[in-house]
């Protein structure tokens, strides 16, 4: 290796470095041998193709890419220490020259520590100058942060209380007639402001948002308009809005003032830590800002072990509820500011903790190194799997799950709040948020019209509902529509959802919306008087169900009473939901695994349940809806299994013997194979870029991936593979 250096401008350096041809030849031959396994060549068995065999079918630059990355780290780390330079910055690495039986050359840009010549400062002196702040002025200045970092929230849910900012309609009568300028829309008035006429902000106390209120007052004889002073008058007011200012807590303004005086006084290193440290409020005053990260599914096992608390909360409650705590709002919280942090490119470094004791430190830019290098590559997540009461043994067969694990139920193999993602960088394996991924690299993964519609959020989620062998149906339950979860709960979205069935045994069936003729308030009474009493109700004499069987897709739009039957395995795509809100009507009068009755949710079930949604509507629109060949060829075939005017996503089955072609064109696809052993999903344009997926892998192709092709690793079988995209342009919902 040898290395020259060209001095720049501003303290920059070149270094161009070059490494021996037998050097990078041997990277090539490391690049073959780790590389050889994921490559299909026909006539060979998978990993046994000679490397001049790969080269001549895929292009001699295969393994180019990969030598290089092995011979950059160390041939550049030898380069900065022979070059003698002090440098402070991390390199900018272009390749000059790559090909086999010739050097290898590439260079690197870097800052180097400038040269700085000291004036004459010795024997100068400076006076110490002592300065004395009282509590009164230390007060005034916290009082001035929180103010500057005050923000309004809106109040829905009790009247206008004394300091409420209040958006108001109203009409003021003198004698019973309007007078001129006594009426306003929208009018914003300040409760204890005093800005009124004396006593008319006092007797809004206690006003509802929507219901008028009159408010007798009294004009002062020194009002400006002559022809109203003294005059009593009637106003009929509206409250259309109320607002409050949250003010940041006193601590957390002190704690700003009292980190500006550290870093003016130059003390010493202070180092802030927990949750909100680069809260807006601080995040100005750190000189290095690190954001620590973890899975939620190791949060939850650190919530298990008693090693974590809500954010705000100074003692440990009970498990499920600091679980649901963490779901809807310590996990959000979070979201937004990591968001934050990564848009405005906030972060100095990124560190790995789902191990606190062997934690990673990642520099930012290293970090979104990785991420974009993931978009490269069709990817899948790591699954979660949950039991429940109803869980089977499909998925835990197929998969070895351990032979203690009772009742799966549930498998995440896509649920984006609650999934991660594992990628390997120098041999050392790195477990990130799936959405932390999705935050980074949103437009890249999703596409620019998913982000536009739904933001940087996944628009889709995708889990196994696994009652095959188990003991009983899931509960009878509906979800949300968009009003009620913007309503009630303040979220992005409404919860749609579809079945595939994958597999079935014996009896298998699928409940979905009501009998013909079913009384369904009956129903509700019925569930309602189960919940109390501890007796059976008669499903089936209300909920409608259909014979299951493998391939059947059933949409299942908000609103729509169903549930999974015993004795199958069920492929669930969801709409998006921030939150998941599922609420179950009837649950068999059956406890959950830890002993307690499983909770009924029929007051919310019964204010979004579709009444309408009966036996004869759920055949013809519900059931395999919209079904219809899309493309053919020889022998494979692409055609739509699913789709509703109510739901943003399309889904289709791709049938094929041998391979089938398709291009993601500006929109991400999530493939599921559904049917056949193992495939190979692979760029069109970089066939090295390709994912090797097994029977029921669930495997997400980037929007930006582009063409590919979908290859069958098992002769003579048949293969199909589902897939999940949003519906094309102008397709309505």
């Amino acid at each position: 290796m040898s290395v020259q250096v060209e001095k720049q401008e501003k303290n920059m350096a070149k270094l161009m470095i070059e490494v021996s041809a037998e050097e990078f030849g041997a990277a090539l031959e490391k690049a073959y041998q780790k590389d050889k396994k994921k490559i299909n060549v026909p006539g060979f068995r998978k990993g046994k193709a000679p490397r001049k065999m790969i080269e001549k079918m895929y292009g001699a630059g295969i393994f180019y890419e990969d030598a290089a990355n092995i011979v950059i780290p160390e041939a550049y780390a030898a380069a900065a220490k022979e070059c003698a330079e002090e440098i402070v910055s991390q390199p900018q690495i272009s390749v000059t020259q790559i090909e086999e039986g010739k050097p290898f050359i590439f260079t690197a840009e870097v800052a180097l520590k400038p040269a700085v010549t000291l004036g004459d400062y010795k024997g100068v002196e400076v006076e110490k100058s002592v300065i004395e702040v009282s509590e009164e002025e230390v007060e005034k200045e916290v009082d001035k942060e929180r103010e500057n970092n005050s923000r309004m929230i809106d109040v829905d849910d009790r009247a206008v209380e004394k300091g409420d900012i209040i958006k108001l309609d109203f009409e003021g009568f003198v004698d019973g007639e309007a007078f001129q300028g006594g009426k306003a829309e929208d009018y914003s008035l300040t409760i204890g402001s005093g800005s009124f006429i004396p006593g008319f902000e006092d007797q809004l106390i206690g006003a509802k948002i929507g219901e008028e209120k009159e408010v007798n007052v009294t004009f002062p004889e020194e009002y400006h308009e002559a022809s109203l002073k003294g005059k009593p008058a009637v106003f009929k007011c509206t409250v259309k809005e109320i607002k409050v200012k949250e003010l940041p807590e006193k601590k957390l303004a002190a704690a700003k003032a009292a980190l500006a005086s550290f870093r003016e006084a130059g003390s010493g290193v202070l180092i802030l830590w927990g949750y909100g440290a680069l809260c807006d409020t601080l995040r100005p005053l750190c000189d290095q800002k690190i954001y620590l990260d973890t899975t939620p599914m190791r949060a939850m096992l650190r919530l298990k072990r008693g090693e974590y608390r809500n954010i705000g909360t100074k003692k440990a409650l009970a498990f499920k509820r600091m679980a649901r705590r963490c779901y809807y709002v310590d996990f959000e919280v979070a979201a937004k500011l990591r968001f934050t942090l990564l848009h405005e490119k906030q972060l100095d470094s990124y560190v790995i903790a789902n191990d606190a004791l062997s934690m990673s430190l990642l520099p930012a830019s290293l970090l979104e190194g990785i991420f974009a290098r993931a978009m490269e590559y069709p990817l899948r997540c790591k699954p979660v799997y949950l039991e429940g009461v109803w869980g089977g043994y499909y998925i835990q067969r197929l998969r070895g799950l351990p032979r203690e694990m009772k009742n799966c139920a549930w498998v995440f193999d896509m649920i984006p709040m609650e999934v991660s993602v594992v990628f390997e960088l120098n041999g050392r394996k790195l477990e990130f948020p799936f959405y932390t991924l999705v935050q980074s690299q949103g437009p890249k993964l999703m596409g620019k019209r998913s982000v536009d519609a739904f933001g940087y959020y996944f628009p889709v989620r995708f889990n196994y509902d696994d009652t095959y062998h188990s003991n009983g149906n899931m509960s009878i339950q509906c979800h949300p529509g968009e009003k009620y979860v913007t309503e009630n709960n303040g979220e992005l979205g409404r919860q749609d959802e579809s079945y595939y069935i994958v597999e079935t045994g014996q009896g298998a069936r699928t409940y979905l919306g009501f009998q013909k003729d079913a009384d369904v308030e009956e129903f509700i009474a019925e569930a309602r008087r189960s919940e109390k009493d501890g007796q059976p109700v008669d499903y089936q004499k209300y909920v409608y169900s259909i014979e299951s069987k493998p391939g059947t897709q059933v949409m299942i739009p908000a609103g729509t009473i169903h549930a999974s039957g015993q004795n199958q395995l069920i492929l669930e795509i969801g709409s998006l939901t921030v939150g998941s809100y599922t609420y179950k009507m009837y649950d068999y009068v059956r406890k959950d695994l830890d002993g307690n009755p499983r909770p009924i949710h029929t007051y919310h079930g019964d204010q979004v349940l579709d009444r309408s949604r009966t036996a004869d509507w759920v055949d013809q629109n519900l059931v395999n809806g919209g079904r219809r060949t899309l493309r053919k060829g020889k022998d494979w075939e692409e055609f739509v299994v699913g789709e509703h005017e109510l739901l943003y996503f399309s889904l289709r089955n791709e049938r094929f013997v041998t391979a089938i072609e398709d291009d993601t064109a500006g929109d991400f696809h999530v493939l599921t194979l559904v049917d056949g052993e193992q495939v190979l999903v692979r760029s069109k344009t970089n066939p090295e870029r390709c994912f090797l997926q097994n029977y029921l892998d669930i495997v997400i192709v980037p929007a930006d991936f582009g063409p590919y092709e979908i290859i069958n690793q098992k002769a003579g079988t048949v293969c199909v593979e589902h897939k999940t995209m949003l519906k094309p342009a102008g397709a309505g919902a």
